[in-house]
């Protein structure tokens, strides 16, 4: 299932535009730059959500006392990775401690209706300050924030590590050492369409083949070129999977052609708190920085481990791996790097 997050996202940040919707679940990471966009700015971004750090409002969960009760659905939003990633890891860790969780996949429009109304109890994947401006404007006096827990969401163009360009500027001179080629996804992509009317005119950028095709067909051609040790440059986003699979790193981009970053937040439903203050807590303490969401979704959700299928074993195989991070999460310690 393409997640169709990433490709409205791009629009976004580099337009000021707002998606409404999000799309089906899967592995090839599609996300916000994968999903439509209006050509108008929403009216409704606030940027006091751009002002928030992971770390606020942490405190040791390991101690508190056991919430009395123990039903909590969580709802992700279908198409996108960390949405999943997110959701499953709390099931995970509060499965462990004796609560019954289920997590139910929506688009972002009912998946805010729900938890504003009562009937979803949390959501992990709220994009702000632009992605879901209109929703937050629509709904956010009915949501209880849970704090943010990721603030590098964005947009870029990026290259094996091993390559010698270090901005996007570069690619115009070295056009040749990338065989003339940046690879790109969908057409209809926010983040193609960011590329095409901001990156490739800010930079002259002319001179490459940018090569639309699909999200799966770009990340097959990175897997290949970075395999045969061979320059390649394409068209990306964080959070994905790709950062940790292959020896991949982003481009500068001092004209900012790309657009700024995004926060992602936590939201339970009216109530929420209240009634689960031990579970409010540890979502509260979840903190990701690139490399650990990354490894996260990589093993959820690449081919080369579990393709998006059996996200709960994959969740506790990630788990298993990385005890420490586990144990600061629960206790409030995560250092976000």
């Amino acid at each position: 299932m393409v997640r169709k997050k990433l490709l409205a996202l791009t629009a976004l940040l580099s337009a000021g535009a707002l998606a409404l919707s999000g799309c089906g679940a899967s592995n090839s990471g599609g996300g916000s730059a994968a999903g439509s966009s209006s050509d108008e700015p929403s009216s409704n971004v606030d940027q006091k959500w751009a002002n928030c750090k992971v770390t606020d409002g942490v405190k040791d969960s390991s101690s508190m006392d056991a919430d009395s009760k123990k039903d909590i659905t969580i709802g992700a939003f279908n198409g996108w990775d960390e949405s999943f990633a997110t959701a499953h890891l709390i099931k995970y860790e509060l499965d462990k401690q004796g609560y019954n969780v289920t997590i139910k996949g929506f688009d972002a429009g009912p998946g805010y209706t729900g938890v504003a109304g009562g009937d979803i109890d949390l959501i992990t994947d709220a994009w702000l300050p632009l992605t879901h401006a209109d929703y937050i404007k629509k709904f956010g006096d009915k949501l209880e924030n849970l704090g943010c827990w990721y603030d590098n969401a964005k947009l870029t163009i990026a290259v094996n590590k091993d390559s010698k360009a270090q901005s996007i500027g570069d690619l115009k001179s070295m056009a040749s050492e990338y065989n003339n080629t940046l690879y790109g996804i969908e057409a209809g992509a926010g983040l193609t369409k960011t590329t095409q009317n901001s990156a490739i005119p800010k930079y002259g950028l002319d001179n490459l083949n940018f090569k639309v095709s699909s999200t799966p067909a770009m990340l097959a051609q990175l897997k290949k070129s970075t395999e045969a040790k061979q320059d390649i440059a394409v068209t990306l986003w964080t959070p994905h999977w790709a950062y940790d699979a292959y020896p991949v790193r982003d481009l500068k981009d001092p004209k900012g052609a790309m657009g700024g970053a995004e926060v992602l937040y936590s939201f339970g439903r009216p109530g929420f708190e209240k009634d689960f203050p031990k579970a409010a807590q540890l979502v509260k303490n979840m903190a990701f920085d690139d490399k650990n969401l990354s490894s996260l979704e990589n093993v959820m959700f690449s081919d080369d481990n579990y393709g998006g299928e059996d996200q709960d074993k994959a969740v506790a195989e990630w788990a298993k791996d990385n005890p420490d991070w586990m144990k600061n999460w629960q206790e409030g310690k995560l250092q976000v790097k």
